[in-house]
């Protein structure tokens, strides 16, 4: 098996295992799906924001600035990395639900183009900490229109019930929008809209514009205000197993294509200036660019039930399974042209019964010393990865027309217990 033109198996020997894997072209090639079809087909009015959730680290933010995208980030830490690799701060937008005096604090001393308001004491508290600095803070209020996409329940973000923005249809959107134009350190340049993860319907995103566009409209002829940006989050749905749709990277301008035209159409309809647009996508731009690489350990058969194979990696590194019961594909990156014959869980090295990388692969017959890879691990697995039972984060490479390199070096024992302190007392 290759990846980027790398074999697999020698990127195991190289690198050791578990390893995380990526391939640069493909998400140099979906960034520039997302930015070139804003440019063609919006008139180049708007940008696209890279995700950082979904895979943050300082590589990510140099391949964003080189393609001249934008990002957008939930917190201090994920403003820090960019800001590490010298990503320009006005093409930053931070995002979050709960942003902490340190963090709102930080990105207005970094220069923060954008922040998305999600609460009235977070604009109370954005407007006095600009105010001490003499600043006026551009930001967008994050909405909520309702719209139930067909995803897993716990990445639905536009549904009544959400921890997330101020429903467009109670009257909470309105009025938080009144609020923030009260406040003199504060510009409000528009609105945000986020409705989901792991969409495929367009008319998803076509929905979620046309109520957001009735409700700037709206308030327009209440408030005088017309919103002059409009982010529409992310969501573009990927490839995991046979069960979701296979879109090509050039599949994806249809969504952008079909998002696009309704804005069009919901300007036009309700007399509203073209507002400049942001996309965020994320799982779309490194979710396929990536896999996994695992070596086989022990295997374990239950006559009856379910045979096992146990894996160097598990939840520490892709806890997906455990959280949303989420499927993936595996095959055996060392004998990936021999076909599959049983199907077999992957099974993890922690201590939890749960420690699953999924149930139903369907795989050749393996061996000790295999070699497997699960594919489309490239979101949200480095990202959500912990040293669960004391293990180490698996190290990530780059590979680019066959050759790989560090962009998250591997971890030691020493960076374990780095932060870990003894009281005197306990000496």
């Amino acid at each position: 098996m290759e990846l980027g033109g790398a074999d697999c198996v020698e990127l195991a020997r190289t690198f050791g295992t578990p390893l995380y894997v990526f391939d640069e072209a493909y998400i140099r090639r979906m960034m520039r799906v997302y930015q070139d079809t804003i440019d063609a087909e919006y008139g180049g009015n708007g940008l696209v924001l890279f995700a950082s959730k979904a895979f943050c680290c300082e590589a990510m933010y140099a391949i964003a600035k080189s393609e001249a995208i934008g990002a957008d980030v939930v917190s201090g830490g994920e403003l820090y990395t960019a800001m590490q690799a010298g990503f320009p701060a006005e093409r930053i937008t931070m995002h979050g639900n709960n942003k902490l005096p340190r963090e709102l604090s930080y990105a207005l001393d970094c220069g923060v183009g954008t922040i998305v308001l999600d609460e009235y004491s977070e604009a109370d508290l954005l407007d006095e900490l600009a105010a001490q600095r003499g600043k006026v803070q551009t930001v967008l209020i994050r909405i909520n229109p309702g719209v139930e996409a067909h995803t897993h329940a716990y990445v639905q973000t536009a549904t009544p019930d959400s921890k997330f923005g101020f429903s467009t249809q109670s009257g909470a959107a309105e009025a938080f929008t009144r609020y923030v134009l009260g406040k003199k350190h504060l510009r409000l340049a528009g609105y945000h809209c986020h409705i989901g993860s792991q969409i495929f319907e367009k008319q998803s995103f076509v929905l979620a514009v046309q109520k957001d566009l009735a409700f700037m409209a709206q308030i327009k002829r209440t408030l005088g205000f017309e919103a002059e940006v409009l982010n529409m989050g992310g969501g573009f749905g990927i490839w995991y197993t046979d069960e979701d749709a296979k879109i090509p990277p050039e599949g994806y301008r249809e969504y952008l294509r079909a998002l696009i035209a309704a804005v069009h159409a919901g300007c036009e309809t309700y007399g509203l200036k073209l507002p400049f647009l942001n996309l965020e996508p994320g799982r779309s731009i490194v979710g396929e660019a990536g896999i996994t690489l695992y070596t086989v350990g022990a295997i374990k058969e239950i006559p009856g039930i379910r045979k096992y194979l146990a894996i160097d990696g598990g939840m520490f590194d892709n806890p997906r399974f455990a959280l949303y019961q989420s499927k993936y594909t595996a095959v055996l990156a060392n004998r990936a042209d021999e076909a599959p014959t049983e199907i077999v869980a992957l099974a993890g090295k922690c201590c939890e019964s749960g420690d699953l990388i999924g149930t139903q692969f369907n795989l050749p017959k393996a061996q000790i010393g295999d070699l497997v890879a699960v594919l489309s691990t490239g979101a949200y697995n480095y990202s959500m990865a912990s040293n669960y039972n004391r293990n180490f984060i698996p190290a990530a490479v780059l590979v680019k027309d066959g050759s790989a390199e560090y962009i998250v070096k591997p971890q030691t024992y020493e960076d374990l217990v780095r932060n870990d302190v003894i009281p005197e007392r306990l000496k």
